[in-house]
């Protein structure tokens, strides 16, 4: 299994990242990534997005290619149980599908960051008639899935800042939302709530 999870989620990245961002380009010619590489604020939440997932892939490397270090990621021992894992394990591949789903959802509409000069439709089917966020309610699964599998401080320290920063991101882009979409979102928000 140690080297599976390094597999899984080299091929999340590529399926929920990579893929989408290579699609979209061909199919619209633009840019999807359009997060600032300045000292804003979606400037800072993408650099803490690359540090959680650099912060998974450490772990898992750890994990694959030289556990006699595991006991320097702080393992939470009295954790680790067979149903966690296979709790953890389920609840891992559970949000790939979900994030899966919700981009499929969002089409042409799919972004990461803000593109002030995109006009993109508000997609309010699919996932998104349960969950404004459904994306982001995949990433939490994915990290407190790894901490289910893999208990230790990196995996909770992980999965606390993805609670922390997707808090904040949500916020950012709810305030996008509202100046892009007026009160067709305004009235979408008191209809679906933020997670779930």
């Amino acid at each position: 299994m140690k080297y599976y999870l390094l597999l899984f989620f080299f091929a999340y990245v590529v399926l929920t990242m990579l893929l989408p961002r290579w699609r979209m380009k061909r199919a619209t010619g633009q840019e999807v990534f359009v997060v600032p590489k300045d000292d804003s604020a979606q400037g800072f939440i993408g650099r803490m997005f690359k540090l959680l997932f650099g912060l998974a892939f450490v772990v898992l490397a750890v994990h694959a290619f030289a556990p006699q270090w595991e006991h320097y990621l702080l393992p939470a021992a009295f954790l680790v149980r067979p149903w966690a894992q296979w709790a953890g394990l389920i609840i891992l591949h559970f949000s790939l599908l979900l994030v899966l789903v919700a981009q499929s959802q969002m089409a042409r509409s799919w972004r990461v960051g803000f593109d002030e000069n995109a006009k993109t439709e508000l997609v309010q089917g699919g996932l998104f008639r349960y969950s404004r966020n459904p994306v982001f309610v995949g990433m939490l699964l994915t990290m407190l899935g790894l901490f289910l599998v893999l208990p230790n401080a990196l995996t909770l320290l992980a999965a606390t800042l993805t609670w922390v920063v997707l808090q904040i991101q949500v916020r950012m882009e709810e305030a996008y939302l509202l100046g892009g979409h007026g009160e067709v979102y305004a009235g979408y928000m008191k209809r679906v709530r933020r997670w779930l």
